[in-house]
């Protein structure tokens, strides 16, 4: 099955964070056919587990033993992703940096309670989905705020632009 680890706190600046670095730590972990994307902490991959917790379990260990950081780590299938993306949360809003940033914050596991408002429970793909006025200074503030109501070892956040350029990347393949 194909998959993806959205890693949290990737910094590029961190020789270890880099996309070379996880590659290589997620094929000494076992896993096939890796890939990074972007330089976030996106590490695409293939693996016969099909648990994700079990894979994002194994992957937690492998970062300090081989690079040596912790990182949380949340991972989702091909499927997921897919049925998230088919799901249009945002009835086909586009992503901009200026106007309009869309905003997906994956959680370890399902809230509870869960989000009364923009929460998708598809596939168990267990997301928040929101749009953020970019025009302000808003994304910083609703970010902490997230890590307030959530806590920092439980969310990790993409843009939809990343989510469906991991998409693309996972069909390529």
């Amino acid at each position: 099955m194909k998959y993806v680890a959205f890693l949290r706190g990737i910094g590029p600046s961190n020789p270890n964070m880099r996309g070379a670095k996880l590659k290589e730590a997620a094929e000494s972990a076992g896993f096939k056919n890796v890939e990074t994307l972007l330089a976030s902490g996106n590490v695409i991959f293939e693996s016969g587990i099909d648990d994700p917790a079990r894979i994002e379990s194994k992957l937690e260990k492998t970062w300090p033993a081989k690079l040596g950081f912790d990182s949380m780590t949340i991972v989702r299938s091909r499927r997921q992703l897919e049925d998230l993306v088919k799901a249009d949360p945002y009835k086909g809003a586009e992503h901009s940096n200026r106007a309009t940033y869309l905003l997906v914050t994956f959680f370890k596991s399902a809230p509870d309670p869960a989000p009364e408002k923009d929460y998708y429970k598809i596939s168990d793909v267990n997301a928040l989905c929101n749009t953020i006025d970019a025009s302000g200074l808003g994304t910083p503030d609703f970010m902490a705020k997230l890590d307030k109501w959530f806590g920092k070892d439980q969310i990790t956040s993409r843009t939809w632009l990343t989510i469906q350029r991991v998409l693309k990347k996972m069909d390529q393949r």
